[in-house]
């Protein structure tokens, strides 16, 4: 039989009306009812079941691992992706200064300051190129309070000629080189034994002028291979106007051999120097007064180099010959140099002893102090050993420093005195108080050094180094004309891409001197010269790059200040001019 839909929908409707009628009664209470709770439940360790830490395990029925052996199978796959190329970030590259192989440079200033510099280079070929030099440097004096004419000249011309190739590279020179001055340092007191009108007669009677005269030709050799490691040699002609003359000739050649990764180095020496004065300072030699020196010198030594450390073991052997008095001799000196680095570049010690026989000449003595008078005793000095130790490195990346402390001995150490004098008409025109001669002493120094540069940026550095001495010799004898402290400092600055400046300032302290007037003949006793200051400045502006303007401001102080006695120096100087660069 078959229900159709809305029967059974029916059928559903009547069951559930039935059902509801059973399961509720109208106005029938639910009512309370007590339960009792016999015993909370507190549990206990004893309901906890413990996990053992290792648990035992039954492997019996555990098969042992298999090595499995896999590979990777490579298929190329196509891809299309191209990347893009890369770009740099804009940085601003800042031009960098072309450099030129020529210069000139003309300056003039007060007290009729003329200072001129010409150098030129070309090159030849791939490897040989030419130079010329001329420099000239003058002034036309006007010292306050000088009698006499004070004005100098210094002027030279040098030619050369180089090769530079991947063996070895060699070049020659040849100069020449002419500078006049003036013996215009009168003492203080000169003209105390003679009247106003014979002194004024006598000071215009002299004529302090004098000449000097240098003709060099030299070179040096460069070796990349071999045991020949360099030479240098030289060839010079010194004379002045009172028929002074000296001949000096020396070759250095240099050796290095390579022995077990360390070097044996080797330095040959042989240096001549001859020479001859019309007269002495008396004036009362029959024959003019000659000398004629010459060192033979061989200085080995075995340099050791290690991660931190360096050293040097040697000797020097050197033969004095002494034509004129025969006084040949054989010396012995020390070469010992040592190194450690403490704590890598920013501290290094350094210790060492060292010696050597030094040769003398009329030129050097002349190119330290040119008021000397043509009448000298030449010798070279015997350094017999020189030991110092010190500390240099680094403070901080652009901070660097240096200190030592050494000890000297020295034979025969040439020093510079005044001569005593008259006030004869007839005398010299260096024979007045105003010209210096060389004494020998034996002296015992002992010195600090300290040095400090800092390069604060690119634009900025700065510098201070300073030399206490402390001299000691037999005797009651100065140290003459050696000062006791010596302080230097300069500053750099770059202001602008145009615009460049800087100062240099220095401090030398006392020094002693001695002179006597032998017309009144009393007793000598020594002079102190006072200790200076001095502060020098330039600045520069750079109109292209070629072309640079500069102004040089010296002796700031305008202090009269006496480098030698009875030698007063120029006061406040000013130097204007330009320098150009080119190229041919």
């Amino acid at each position: 039989m078959k229900i159709n839909f809305q029967n059974k929908s029916i059928i559903l409707i009547m069951l559930f009306a039935f059902q509801l009628s059973f399961s509720q009664k109208k106005e029938e209470s639910i009512g309370t009812e007590t339960v009792n709770v016999v015993k909370p439940y507190s549990p206990t360790i004893s309901d906890a079941f413990k996990v053992k830490e290792t648990p035992s395990l039954d492997d019996s029925g555990n098969q042992p691992k298999e090595t499995i052996k896999y590979s990777i199978l490579s298929v190329p796959v196509a891809s299309t992706f191209t990347p893009s190329k890369g770009k740099a970030e804009g940085v601003e590259k800042s031009k960098q200064e072309r450099l030129f192989s020529n210069y000139a440079t003309v300056g003039v200033g007060n007290y009729g300051t003329l200072n001129g510099e010409l150098f030129v280079t070309q090159d030849l070929g791939n490897s040989d190129y030419i130079t010329g030099m001329f420099r000239h440097h003058s002034s036309q004096g006007g010292i306050k309070d000088i009698e006499l004419n004070d004005e100098f000249y210094d002027t030279a011309l040098n030619v050369g000629y180089g090769v530079d190739n991947r063996d070895m590279s060699w070049a020659v020179d040849l100069g020449y080189q002419n500078q006049i001055y003036n013996w215009y340092g009168l003492p203080a007191e000169f003209g105390a034994t003679l009247l106003p009108g014979e002194r004024f007669d006598l000071v215009n009677k002299m004529n302090p002028n004098h000449s000097y005269n240098t003709i060099s030709l030299g070179g040096n050799i460069e070796f990349n291979e071999g045991i020949f490691s360099k030479v240098k040699a030289r060839f010079t002609n010194f004379s002045d106007s009172f028929s002074s003359s000296e001949n000096r000739f020396y070759v250095k050649p240099s050796f290095k051999v390579e022995v077990m990764d360390q070097s044996i180095n080797t330095n040959v020496i042989i240096d001549h120097v001859s020479g001859s004065f019309e007269n002495n300072y008396a004036r009362d030699n029959t024959k003019p007064l000659k000398y004629s020196l010459t060192n033979f010198g061989i200085e080995p030594s075995f340099v050791i180099l290690e991660n931190d450390w360096t050293l040097e073991l040697g000797a020097g052997i050197f033969y004095g010959l002494d034509s004129e008095n025969s006084g040949n001799k054989f010396y012995l000196y020390p070469k010992v140099n040592a190194s450690y680095k403490l704590v890598g570049d920013l501290m290094i010690f350094y210790t060492g002893v060292n010696g050597g026989l030094n040769q003398n000449s009329y030129a050097d003595f002349v190119t330290e102090n040119p008021f000397l008078s043509p009448t000298l005793a030449v010798k070279p000095t015997n350094n017999q050993y020189t030991v110092f130790a010190g500390l240099k490195g680094k403070l901080a990346n652009n901070i660097n420093y240096n200190i030592t402390g050494s000890y000297l001995n020295e034979k025969d150490r040439a020093l510079f005195k005044s001569n005593d004098y008259t006030e004869v008409i007839s005398n010299e025109n260096y024979a007045y108080g105003n010209s210096f001669g060389v004494v020998y002493q034996d002296l015992r120094t002992f010195r600090f050094y300290g040095e400090l540069k800092a390069d604060f940026s690119e634009n900025v550095s700065f510098g201070i180094n300073g030399t206490f001495n402390s001299y000691k010799n037999d005797g009651q004898l100065e140290a003459w004309n050696l000062p006791t402290v010596k302080l230097s400092s300069n500053l750099d600055v770059t202001i602008t891409k145009q615009w460049y400046a800087g100062l240099n300032v220095f401090y030398v302290g006392d020094r002693k001197d001695m002179q006597t007037n032998l017309t009144i003949a009393p007793v000598a006793t020594p002079v102190t010269l006072k200790s200076y200051f001095d502060a020098n400045a330039h600045v520069g502006y750079k109109f292209s790059e070629r072309l640079t303007f500069f102004l040089k401001l010296n002796n700031i102080g305008n202090q009269a200040y006496e480098k030698w006695l009875n030698y007063p120096v120029q006061g406040f100087q000013v130097l204007g001019g330009g320098n150009y660069k080119f190229d041919f």
